[in-house]
Parts: structure tokens; C-alpha cells; sequence
């Protein structure tokens, strides 16, 4: 599995250097341990507080990117503190990121507090994403009862001859992705409005339009 290191010190202070040695000799010993391959050793030396790292957003594009898979901390607390742990925790949750530390000497377990705070974050998420699509397919219903037609909107009709082409919207898809829905979410809308399409379709026709 292929694993970043992050080390983590409050201040830039010349006696903090040690500390930040220590923890990533132990997180490589840890990694050798379970035999993980260290892509990425990320130092900072700033407060647990700050959530604007460079080092935590560097991170994360790596775990967003596919280019590791696990996380090895030396405790908790060298991820974040306060509000800016829990977010930082909700993150790796969602991309499915393992958290590993020393502490532990192994998978991270979080403490009932912790993980009751992230079920709620995540309830509240979900509905905050339920409630804006339910927003999109009102609006997109009214507009259509007041003669908007998305049917004159399609694009890329020429493409893939052969079977019938389903025919929705496009436009609409390359809104609703610039509104951060997924696919699944895109295509559950537009089957509320009539067109009986599926994820992998509109996945597919996404694409196509990128590539014009």
C-alpha cells in the first residue's frame, strides 16, 4: 500500500527540528512494519489550529490523485487540533484515506466524541446536497412549464452511430457538474424530469462533450 508520512510541530523553533526527526524516523519504522511504500514525507512546522498548510493540501491532492493510500501520523493531534482535526478527519473519511500513527502501532481508532461529531457532519452534508438538488429540479421543472425546451440544447448527436442515442439535456449535465453533483445525483435528476437515463450514460456523454 502506498502511504504518506506527515510530521507535524507547532512552531518553527530550532529545538522543534527533533522532534519533527523523531517523528519520521518512527512513522518509517512503522511503515516498514506493515510494509507500506512511502511515496511522499511531508514536514511542517506550524500550529494544529491552522487549517491553510501547504503541507495538508498537498496531501490531500495526493489522496484525490490516486497516488497513495493511507496516511502515517504520529498521533492525532499531529494532524490537527480542534475544529480544524475534525475537519481535516471528515476529508480523509470521505476519500476512504486509512489513518495510521505510531502511537497506536497501527489503524487509528477514533474516540466516541470524535466519531459522533463526523456522523453528524456527514448527516448534515448529506442533507445540505439533498435539499440543493431538490432546488435544481424545482427550478428546472418551472422553467420548463414556462416553455424552456433543454431538447434544443443537445449536443454531440453525430457521435456514437449505431444503438439509439438517448437524447437529454447536455447543457444542463455540464451545469449541474460545475454545482459539484456527481454523476449519480445528475442522472437521478434528470430522470425526475422525464429522461430515463442512467449514471454511466451521462458519465459517457460528459466526456464526449469535454473532448469536442
Amino acid at each position: 500500500m502506498k502511504a504518506i508520512i506527515y510530521c507535524r510541530v507547532s512552531t518553527d523553533k530550532k529545538a522543534q527540528e527533533t522532534s519533527l526527526a523523531r517523528q519520521k524516523q518512527e512513522l518509517i519504522k512503522l511503515a516498514e512494519r506493515y510494509n507500506f511504500h512511502v511515496v511522499e514525507c511531508i514536514e511542517e512546522q506550524v500550529s494544529g489550529f491552522e487549517i491553510d498548510r501547504e503541507g495538508v493540501f498537498r496531501m490531500l491532492d495526493c489522496f484525490s490523485e490516486n497516488k497513495a493510500e493511507c496516511l502515517l501520523i504520529q498521533d492525532e493531534t499531529r494532524l490537527g487540533r480542534g475544529n480544524t482535526k475534525i475537519a481535516l478527519f471528515h476529508q480523509l473519511q470521505k476519500l476512504n484515506i486509512p489513518i495510521y500513527t505510531a502511537l497506536h502501532n497501527g489503524e487509528l481508532e477514533l474516540s466516541e466524541s470524535d466519531s459522533m461529531v463526523l456522523q453528524i457532519v456527514g448527516i448534515v452534508e448529506e442533507y445540505q446536497r439533498k435539499i440543493h438538488n431538490a432546488k435544481i429540479r424545482r427550478g428546472m421543472k418551472k422553467a420548463i412549464a414556462d416553455g424552456y425546451e433543454p431538447r434544443k440544447n443537445l449536443s454531440n448527436q453525430h457521435k456514437a452511430p449505431g444503438r439509439e442515442r438517448i437524447d437529454f439535456p447536455i447543457d444542463e449535465v455540464v451545469r449541474l457538474r460545475q454545482n459539484n453533483l456527481t454523476f449519480e445525483e445528475i442522472a437521478n435528476t434528470l430522470n425526475g424530469l422525464g429522461y430515463s437515463v442512467s449514471k454511466a450514460t451521462v458519465n459517457r456523454r460528459y466526456k464526449e462533450f469535454q473532448n469536442t
